[in-house]
């Protein structure tokens, strides 16, 4: 089944539904974050930082809706990169309610940022998930590459 899937950049009226599904995709990976955190992220997602051509380092987002009921988010950003002269895109969170799952949420908020970030002059868009996430990753596996990376953190 495909949803007729609409996204759209997360607007300042959305704060409560983007509020909402952020709460799920932090429980999903069972962490929450302080009302402050809640704040900030959306003043962030909100506001337009620019500088020079593009908007650098300060998170951008988009919602997907069906039937107008927000049901997805992806936040990401662009920053430079030490072995290219082109920013790149970081995909840092992406979020589809349980029940649109399948069919097709996850891969047009995906699609969203690819076009977003080829038109932003940002060709590589890449991203992390938790071993874990088996579903998921049988998207992820179709539309992107899997690298041998491993994430080390402090």
């Amino acid at each position: 089944m495909r949803a007729n899937v609409e996204i759209r950049p997360i607007a300042v009226a959305d704060e409560p539904e983007w509020r909402r599904l952020w709460t799920l995709y932090l429980e999903f990976y069972e962490s929450s974050v302080s009302e402050e955190v809640y704040r900030t992220t959306f003043s962030r997602l909100t506001s337009d930082h620019v500088v020079g051509d593009v908007s650098f380092y300060e998170p951008r987002g988009m919602l997907a809706l069906v039937d107008g009921k927000p049901v997805g988010l992806v936040h990401y950003f662009y920053h430079r990169h030490g072995w290219k002269i082109e920013p790149v895109c970081y995909l840092q969170d992406l979020y589809a309610a349980p029940d649109v799952r399948g069919t097709g949420v996850g891969r047009a908020l995906i699609e969203a940022v690819y076009a977003k970030a080829d038109a932003d002059g940002c060709p590589s868009v890449y991203w992390m998930t938790q071993e874990f996430n088996t579903e998921a990753r049988k998207l992820y596996d179709r539309i992107a590459t899997l690298t041998p990376f491993v994430k080390y953190s402090r």
